[in-house]
């Protein structure tokens, strides 16, 4: 693995030596390292690209990362991945795309992850995007995340993409069944002409479920952004969404909310703002001695914190 790619993974997914526990790292469209543990096997997909990882009942504590990075320019990809996280279960689950292109033509990786997550089981996901490369090729992502929640079951998902990608379609969809708890936290900062679009479905089917789906970002130059989130509440459940955003320059945001109660019991909540720096804000930095740049910076980095 040449020094672009180490960096990619540092990027990605905070790899600067070989992870402790259950891992693949795929490189430039094939898998290039594995290990599977006693409680989380990840075996080939046998009817498309990608992996199956499954992961035993009553696993505590333990962790498994799927980085994906690309530094070959023109090469596109769709990858299937599915996760089967089992009864009791407590794992974090980190991936992630880095992408490095230095030439002309396009790169893409289309990842679509589904996960079937069984009773009582808690999963923590953490997915990064991150994009590299003076070439005159465009660095694309399309995410696609299924998510299937037994009942009790608990999902966090912490998704950041921050530099670097030129176009991303972000969909995600899930269903809920009872006692189910999906909580989702979305950082993206786009620049340039870039294009970032986020879609949420969620179907809060079980009695007592709940989502929390928060979306935070910064839009910069002439990049365009789309957010939105569509809860459909079809029990006595609870669903909140949240879109907050900072625009500057020629940016443009959407944000689009959608809330549907099929059940008297459905609490639904959408909340959104999206607005510029305040000057004030931006007065205080600069009275400690920071550049207006400099203090728009420290604003930015705190905001997607």
């Amino acid at each position: 693995m040449d020094a672009i790619q180490r960096e990619l993974l540092v990027q990605v997914a905070d790899l600067h030596e070989i992870p402790v526990g259950a891992y693949n790292i795929r490189a430039n469209g094939s898998s290039v390292d594995r290990k599977s543990t006693g409680n989380i096997e990840i075996i080939n997909k046998e009817d498309k690209s990608g992996i199956e990882i499954h992961i035993k009942p009553g696993t505590k504590r333990e962790s498994v990362h799927i980085p994906v990075i690309m530094s070959q320019s023109g090469l596109e990809e769709v990858v299937y991945n599915d996760f089967y996280i089992g009864e009791n279960a407590d794992v974090t689950i980190i991936a992630g795309c880095g992408i490095h292109n230095g030439g002309d033509a396009s790169t893409r990786h289309d990842g679509i992850h589904r996960f079937f997550i069984e009773k009582n089981a808690h999963v923590k996901y953490i997915e990064k995007h991150y994009g590299s490369g003076d070439g005159k090729g465009e660095r694309i992502m399309n995410p696609v995340t299924e998510i299937h929640m037994d009942e009790d079951s608990f999902m966090e998902m912490d998704t950041v993409q921050i530099k670097g990608v030129d176009s991303t379609k972000r969909e995600n969809k899930a269903w809920l069944k009872g006692g189910a708890k999906l909580i989702v936290m979305e950082r993206l900062m786009t620049h340039g002409r870039q294009r970032a679009e986020s879609y949420f479905d969620v179907q809060l089917d079980g009695e007592d479920s709940s989502a929390n789906i928060i979306s935070r970002s910064v839009a910069r130059n002439d990049s365009f952004q789309l957010f939105q989130a569509d809860l459909c509440g079809n029990n006595r459940c609870s669903g909140h969404t949240e879109c907050d955003a900072i625009i500057m320059e020629n940016a443009k945001i959407s944000a689009v909310p959608e809330l549907t109660a099929n059940h008297v019991d459905a609490a639904l909540i959408h909340e959104a703002a999206i607005g510029k720096i305040a000057g004030e804000q931006l007065i205080k930095l600069m009275t400690l001695g920071l550049t207006e740049a400099e203090a728009e910076e420290q604003i930015i980095s705190g905001f997607l914190k």
